[in-house]
């Protein structure tokens, strides 16, 4: 009596998978996912509808979406045949996403469930080719960094060193200034001004016309000098 649900989800989830690669053979990606999402709907553990889902995807670029749908199959694989097709694929979405080392990661694990796979092995090699180039340039573009950080920590050294010259040669300049203008007003205040030397030497020819003056009239009037006698 309970039967017949289970048997029509079943019949339809069938016929899901079949029209989905029918769409599929015709490179209706589109179409195919759809149908595939349809029979998952059906049946959620359906390794089928799961794989074909995530070659649909694939096949329509969505790579990130296939990467994830294949590593989740890797983890329901019941035979190594299934794991290493499911590890394959999901090198393959990994490569198109130019994640080169976990692609690598991929095909090794595919390889080790099924050594004598030959696409799988090319793979690979194309894969590991890949990943050199990335890791070489990456070598380059860290290389180029690190030179250039080191220009601009020189650049900087410099520029310090000169700002701390124009610095020390503004102090020293401001210090000769501050001596000078020292130097100036102690001379302005040791310094005689042109009317005050007048002055002074007027004074001074006065005194001694003055002087000299005196020593005539003293002349003129004749001295008197008494001579002590030796008694």
């Amino acid at each position: 009596m309970f039967a017949f649900p289970s048997f029509s989800y079943a019949q339809s989830e069938k016929k899901h998978l079949k029209d989905g690669n029918e769409a599929y053979k015709k490179s209706d990606y589109v179409t195919a996912e759809k149908q595939f999402g349809k029979a998952l709907e059906k049946n959620k553990d359906s390794y089928k509808g799961a794989f074909n889902l995530g070659d649909a995807y694939y096949k329509q670029g969505k790579y990130e979406e296939a990467a994830n749908q294949f590593q989740l199959l890797t983890h329901r694989a019941t035979s190594k045949d299934t794991l290493a097709k499911a590890f394959h694929n999901l090198g393959n979405s990994l490569l198109k996403s130019k994640k080169y080392q976990e692609s690598v990661d991929a095909y090794k694990n595919a390889l080790k469930n099924n050594p004598n796979d030959a696409d799988t092995r090319y793979n690979l090699a194309y894969a590991q080719q890949y990943l050199k180039q990335q890791q070489e340039q990456q070598k380059k573009e860290q290389e180029k960094k690190d030179k250039e950080k080191k220009e601009d920590k020189d650049k900087n050294k410099d520029k310090d060193k000169k700002e701390k010259e124009e610095k020390e040669k503004e102090e020293k300049e401001k210090e000769n200034k501050e001596n000078k203008d020292k130097e100036k007003q102690e001379e302005q205040k040791n310094k005689i001004s042109k009317e005050d030397a007048q002055r002074l030497l007027d004074a001074l020819q006065n005194d001694e016309k003055n002087l000299q003056d005196k020593m005539k009239k003293i002349k003129a009037k004749g001295v008197k000098v008494e001579i002590e006698k030796d008694w």
